[in-house]
This record gives C-alpha cells, structure tokens and sequence, in this order.
C-alpha cells in the first residue's frame, strides 16, 4: 500500500516529545498510515525549543522518520504572497506558520496538524 505524502506541522511533532506515553501521540497513531515530511523551518522551531541535550536527542531521533523539505526561493514567494493575503483580511497568523503552509502548497502536500484553526485561513492549503 502507497503511503500519503504529508507535512507534518511543528504541533505534531511537540505533541508527541512531550507525551509520556509516545503511543497515544497523533504522529504515532500516523506513523503507518502516512509518508511524513517535515519543513526546514519546524526543525528550526524544534531546535529552538531544545533547552538540553536530552531534548536534541530526542528531536533527533524523532526526526529519523521524516523527510526534511528545504525551504527555497519558491516557498520564499508563495509566503510572501500567502502573508499579504492574510493581512489584507486582518487574518494574519505566525511568520513560522505562513512559511510552513507555503511548503505545503509548493510541494502540493496537506499539513498534518493539531494547529488548524490557524491554518484553515491559508487559500490553497489542504488538511489531515
């Protein structure tokens, strides 16, 4: 069975880091059902958040599963668009989350979230 490709929001990846029991996690629950990627930008924000060296390896080894996706000049564009769009609305989200669906919409690929009141205000991103 063909695997869904999808882009896994930073939300899924903390949901799951910070469960005790890993297998109650969205990302766990997924694992089988997905191909899961993940933008430059979540490991950005993942990085950030790692106070100590048992959280870096803990990000680490979570992220062996994933498929990075880089953030390039096209995403740049499409944010910049996406951003525009929002503010025009007054709608406007985190920079980091513009960013993220805008991979999502270069690579023509949902987003895997629990975040999704932020970005079902994002013309052209699907959801899981």
């Amino acid at each position: 069975m063909e695997h869904r490709k999808v882009l896994a929001d930073t939300s899924i990846v903390i949901d799951h880091l910070r469960k005790s029991n890993k297998s109650a996690s969205a990302l766990f629950k997924s694992i089988d059902e997905y191909e899961l990627s993940i933008s430059a930008v979540s490991i950005f924000e993942l990085y950030a958040g790692a106070t100590d060296e048992r959280k870096k390896t803990d990000i680490a080894n979570t992220l062996s599963a994933f498929e990075t996706l880089p953030f390039t000049h096209d995403i740049a564009v499409k944010a910049g668009e996406l951003y525009i769009a929002l503010k025009k609305s007054n709608r406007i989200i985190e920079v980091k989350d513009i960013f993220i669906a805008a991979t999502a919409i270069v690579y023509d690929i949902p987003v895997f979230t629990l975040n999704k009141k932020h970005f079902e205000r994002l013309e052209g991103v699907s959801l899981v």
